[in-house]
């Protein structure tokens, strides 16, 4: 690995170079790159590309892949939400069983603040600080004005599909002064629970408690969490003419561009974020020698996607602080060890 190319992962035609990275002392000949906190702090930034209620996209640069990953795993799975922990079924006729049923209800995204709510021990009782609870009653009957034709269950019956719009949420103590500006209730309306046939009764009850995803997928605040590297496209030697078009053509829409420079068109890359590094290019003999692909080993893209319970942003903030948490107690313990360790001695 040459120097300059300590900061990136290198894609061949069939391979990827300079996976692990070199950040460590002698590893180039009279070149000292010891770790240093402070040159950490320097170059660590986040940078926020793109954001919606429910999506966020931001570049981490200049941390090591570890620290990515640990920020992913937090999002996914130690932000604590409200989910449905508990059914009492109290009469289901219907096609699907009471596991299935109450498994489908546990999935369904609640919107609550799991800040306003106290983590509930498998011995605590539910009260108005640790449950919310949502009561569900649904019969299913032909309707009456339908034709006599009618195939479409929608019309022909009354109650056929059971929606998360009617869940309803039943206040307990003070539950409802509290959440008077925001009530609890599904994130989405529209997720279909189960179908009924006339006849067919759903009554059950259900309670709503704190959870993390590492205990349940249900509590993860995301649909998804993901980082990919920067791509870096480095033309060694203009590319021109017939073989310009030929070049854009190999990379997606966006990436590359044909523009006029002393009257001779040439293929020249405005925006490699948009690459999805499929090594196409690699595949034609006419731009061999011409072209290099690359990746920035400490540029992250990251792109995170919330249930709805919590907006995006807020997610970040909170697994960084969960980040930040981590540290601390290990700084501890190992404070902790190296005092140990000296008492010995």
């Amino acid at each position: 690995m040459a120097l300059e190319d300590r900061n990136r992962v290198v894609i061949l035609e069939d391979r990827v170079e300079n996976i692990s990275g070199a950040e460590f002392p002698l590893s180039f000949d009279k070149h000292e790159l010891s770790y240093s906190l402070e040159e950490l702090k320097n170059a660590l930034e986040i940078k926020i590309v793109h954001l919606t209620p429910t999506e966020i996209e931001f570049d981490l640069i200049g941390v090591d892949a570890s620290i990515a990953n640990a920020l992913r795993r937090i999002l996914l799975a130690e932000i604590p939400t409200m989910a449905i922990e508990t059914v009492y079924m109290i009469n289901n006729t219907g096609i699907v069983q009471d596991e299935v049923l109450a498994h489908r209800l546990g999935l369904v995204p609640i919107l609550a603040n799991p800040e306003d709510f106290n983590w509930k021990r498998s011995e605590d009782p539910p009260t108005d600080q640790n449950t919310a609870v949502f009561k569900l009653f649904v019969e299913c009957f032909k309707n009456q004005s339908a034709a006599a034709d009618e195939t479409d269950p929608n019309k022909k019956y009354i109650g056929s599909s059971v929606y998360s719009s009617q869940l309803v949420w039943d206040p307990k103590g003070d539950q409802a002064t509290r959440f008077a500006d925001s009530p609890i209730r599904p994130i989405h309306d529209d997720i279909l629970i189960t179908k009924l046939r006339p006849g067919q009764v759903i009554n059950c009850e259900m309670h709503c408690q704190k959870g993390i995803g590492k205990d349940h997928a249900k509590f993860s605040p995301v649909a998804t969490a993901s980082y990919r590297l920067l791509p870096d496209i480095q033309i060694l030697q203009d590319i021109t003419g017939d073989d310009a078009e030929l070049f854009r053509s190999c990379f997606p829409p966006g990436v590359v561009e044909i523009v006029s420079e002393g009257g001779v068109q040439k293929a020249k890359v405005v925006n490699a974020r948009k690459d999805t590094v499929s090594r196409e290019v690699l595949r034609h003999k006419e731009f061999e020698g011409k072209v290099r692909l690359t990746r920035v080993r400490d540029h992250f893209i990251f792109n995170v996607e919330s249930t709805g319970a919590i907006k995006p942003e807020v997610l970040v903030s909170r697994a960084l602080d969960v980040l930040i948490e981590k540290c601390d107690i290990s700084k501890t313990a190992l404070d902790k060890m190296i005092k140990d360790n000296v008492s010995d001695e």
